[in-house]
C-alpha cells in the first residue's frame, strides 16, 4: 500500500495530527500532547423556555448530549498510542550522512512501517468512532423525537394555561357581578320590607278611599240630577240669550233708524256758533246772548248820525243756528252736543265737521285743542268715542278697521301732512273721483290704526308739518286748510252686514282783511289765496242752497275735496267761530252772515254705506 493511499483514507482530523507529530521536533510534541489531553468541554444544553402571562416558569428543554464516558475513552486511548510510536519512530536517531542511502531507505521502510500500523490502529479507531456516531445519531433522533413531542406538549399545556386563564377572568368577573347581585339584593330585600309597609297602609287608605267612594258615589248621583236640571236651565237660558241678541240687534238697528231720523230732523248741514272769550276775560259788549235761548245771537252796533241831526242810531243783527255756545262754554259741553253725529259714523254714514271764520277766533283751538285732557278738541275726542264704541260693538259681533289720512291745502297746492321723507322728494298730489263717486287724493299717505294713541301720534305730526306764521292779527295763525280723515270699515260675519263710512274733520284758515293783517309778500299770497277758497266755499253753498243744477266744486282745491261732504250722502257739521272784540264787527258779521247761509242750505238725505 503506498504512502498517498494511506493518508486518503485517514480523517482528516487524524492526518493532521499524524504529520504534525513526524515533523514537528520533540520539543513540540510535548505542547501537542497536552492540548489533546485536554478534555473537550462539554456541549451546554440548549434550553428552551417558555413563559405564559408572568407567573410561570420556564419550561427548559435541551437535546441529549452525545456520550460522555465512551467519547472519552476513545480519544485518551488514541492519544497514547500515537505518543508511543511518534517516541520510537526515532525522533532521538542520529541523522545519517548523505552518502548512506541504504541506511536511508531502511530508515524510509522502517517509518513506512510504522505509519502503516498506524493507518491500521487509525482505521480501526475510525471505524470504532464510526459506530459510536452511528449511536450518537440514534440517539440524537430519539432526542429530538422525545424534544417534538414535549414541545408539543408544552404547546397544548400552553393553549389550556391560556384558556384557563381567560377563565379565570372569567370567574374573576363573575365573583365581581355577584357581589353586584348580592348587594342589589340586599338592596330590594330592604326596598321589600318597605313597599310591604307601604302596601299594608295604602290598603288601609284604599278601604277608606272605597268608603269615601261610596259616599261620593251617592253625592255624584244627586250631582248629576242636579247637573241635568241646570243644563236643561242652561239650555233655556241660551235659547233666552239668542233671543235677547237678536232683539239687540234689532234694537241696534232701530236706534240707528232712530237716531238718523233725528239728525235728519236737525238737518244734514248743522250750524253751531261760538264765540271766543276775550283776552282780558270780560264780557263783549256788542254780543248779545239771550239766557234763556241758546239757538240765538244777536249782533249790535251803535252808528253814529252823519247829518248831525239826530243822535246815534243802534243796529242790531239777529241770527239763528242749531246751537250756541257762549264764552264760557267748555271743551266737553261742545263735543256732547255732536257726539250722536260722531256715532253716526260708526253707523255707515259719513260725517263730516269743519270750523269757520276768521283768523284769531278760536278754530284750531276747537278742532284741536291743547294738551290736556280738559282743553282737548274736537278730533281728539271724537277719535276716543270712535274707538271706545268700536269696542263695545266687538261685543256684538262687529269687527271695525282704520285707515288715517291727513293733508293740507297750501296756495291751492295740496300737501301730504303724514310724509316724513325728504322735502326735496315730496310727491305731488291730485284730487281723483273714483266710479262710485269716492274722493281720493293720490299719493296720499293712508295709515293703518288700531288705537287712539297711534291717532294722536298722527295728528302731533301733522301739527309738525302745518304750515303757520305770524301775521298781525294772531301770533300763530294757520295758514292753510287741514283736513283729517278716518276711514272706517266694520264687519259682522254673524250677521252678514257690512259697512263702510269716513269721519272728516276739517280745521279751515281764517278769513282775514288786508287793512287789518297788513300781510305783505308770501303772506300776502296767502291771505290771497285763503280767502278765494273761502269765497268758493261760499260760492258752493250758495249754488246748493238755490237748489242749482250746476255746483263749482272744482273751482277750488278745498270745495273739490269737500264735495263728498257736502253733496248730500254726509252729515255735515260746521262751527262758525267769532271773535268778541268790537274792531272785528264786520269779520264777525259776515261769518255769521255766511253761517246763516249755510244754515238755510237743504242738500239731501245721507244714506247709511251698508251692504
Amino acid at each position: 500500500m503506498s504512502k498517498e493511499n494511506v493518508l486518503s483514507r485517514l480523517p482528516v482530523m487524524s492526518s493532521k495530527r499524524i504529520l504534525a507529530s513526524s515533523t514537528e521536533s520533540n520539543c513540540d510534541s510535548q505542547p501537542a500532547q497536552k492540548r489533546l489531553r485536554k478534555d473537550p468541554e462539554p456541549i451546554k444544553p440548549k434550553s428552551a423556555a417558555t413563559v405564559i402571562g408572568s407567573k410561570r416558569p420556564p419550561v427548559a428543554t435541551s437535546r441529549a448530549p452525545i456520550s460522555k464516558p465512551v467519547r472519552n475513552k476513545t480519544v485518551m486511548s488514541l492519544v497514547k498510542r500515537l505518543m508511543v510510536m511518534s517516541s520510537t519512530g526515532g525522533g532521538g536517531a542520529a541523522r545519517r550522512p548523505a552518502w548512506d542511502l541504504k541506511g536511508k531507505v531502511s530508515d524510509m521502510e522502517g517509518r513506512l512501517n510504522t505509519y502503516q500500523s498506524k493507518v491500521k490502529l487509525a482505521n480501526q479507531e475510525n471505524e470504532t468512532l464510526r459506530g459510536s456516531v452511528a449511536q450518537i445519531r440514534q440517539r440524537e433522533g430519539e432526542m429530538e423525537r422525545e424534544i417534538e413531542r414535549q414541545r408539543n406538549q408544552i404547546s397544548e399545556y400552553e393553549e389550556k394555561l391560556q384558556a384557563l386563564s381567560g377563565v379565570r377572568d372569567e370567574l374573576e368577573k363573575t365573583t365581581l357581578v355577584k357581589q353586584e347581585l348580592q348587594r342589589d339584593l340586599a338592596n330590594l330585600e330592604d326596598k321589600y320590607k318597605v313597599m310591604e309597609t307601604l302596601r299594608n297602609s295604602q290598603e288601609i287608605e284604599l278601604q277608606t278611599l272605597k268608603m269615601k267612594l261610596s259616599v261620593q258615589e251617592s253625592t255624584l248621583a244627586r250631582l248629576q240630577t242636579s247637573l241635568r236640571d241646570r243644563e236643561e236651565e242652561v239650555r233655556c237660558l241660551t235659547e233666552a240669550v239668542a233671543r235677547q241678541e237678536d232683539e239687540l240687534h234689532a234694537g241696534e238697528m232701530e236706534r240707528r233708524r232712530l237716531h238718523n231720523t233725528i239728525q235728519e230732523l236737525k238737518g244734514n248741514i248743522r250750524v253751531f256758533c261760538r264765540v271766543r272769550p276775550l283776552v282780558d276775560g270780560g264780557a263783549s259788549e256788542h254780543i248779545q246772548l239771550p239766557a234763556s235761548d241758546n239757538k240765538t245771537l244777536t249782533l249790535a252796533k251803535t252808528e253814529e248820525s252823519h247829518t248831525g241831526r239826530a243822535g246815534d242810531t243802534h243796529k242790531n243783527y239777529n241770527f239763528s243756528f242749531d246751537r250756541v255756545f257762549g264764552p264760557c262754554a267748555s271743551q266737553q259741553e261742545i263735543f256732547e252736543e255732536i257726539s250722536l253725529l260722531v256715532q253716526s259714523a260708526l253707523d255707515g254714514y259719513n260725517v263730516c265737521c269743519f270750523a269757520y271764520g276768521q283768523t284769531g277766533s278760536g278754530k284750531t283751538f276747537t278742532m284741536e285743542g291743547g294738551e290736556v285732557d280738559e282743553t282737548r278738541g274736537v278730533i281728539p275726542r271724537a277719535v276716543q268715542q270712535v274707538f271706545k264704541a268700536a269696542q263695545k260693538l266687538t261685543e256684538q259681533g262687529w269687527k271695525f278697521s282704520f285707515t288715517a289720512s291727513f293733508v293740507e291745502i297750501y296756495n291751492e297746492t295740496l300737501r301730504d301732512l303724514l310724509y316724513t321723507g325728504k322735502a326735496n322728494k315730496r310727491p305731488e298730489h291730485e284730487i281723483r273721483k273714483s266710479a262710485n263717486n269716492d274722493i281720493t287724493v293720490t299719493n296720499l299717505t293712508y295709515q293703518k290704526v288700531w288705537s287712539e294713541d297711534q291717532v294722536h301720534n298722527l295728528i302731533a305730526l301733522a301739527n309738525q308739518n302745518r304750515s303757520t306764521a305770524q301775521t298781525k292779527l294772531n301770533d300763530h295763525s294757520s295758514r292753510s286748510h287741514s283736513v283729517f280723515q278716518l276711514d272706517i270699515d266694520g264687519e259682522n260675519a254673524g250677521r252678514d252686514v257690512k259697512c263702510k263710512s269716513s269721519l272728516c274733520l276739517v280745521d279751515l284758515a281764517g278769513s282775514e282783511r288786508m287793512l287789518k293783517s297788513q300781510s305783505q309778500g308770501e303772506r300776502f299770497k296767502e291771505m290771497t289765496a285763503i280767502n278765494g277758497s273761502l269765497s268758493n266755499l261760499g260760492i258752493v253753498i250758495t249754488a246748493l242752497a238755490n237748489k242749482e243744477s250746476y255746483v263749482p266744486f272744482r273751482n277750488s282745491k278745498l270745495t273739490y275735496l269737500l264735495q263728498g261732504c257736502l253733496g248730500g250722502n254726509s252729515k255735515t257739521l260746521m262751527f262758525v267761530n267769532i271773535s268778541p272784540e268790537l274792531d272785528s264787527f264786520g269779520e264777525t258779521l259776515n261769518s255769521l252772515r255766511f253761517a246763516s247761509k249755510v244754515n238755510d242750505c237743504v242738500i239731501g238725505t245721507a244714506t247709511a254705506n251698508r251692504k
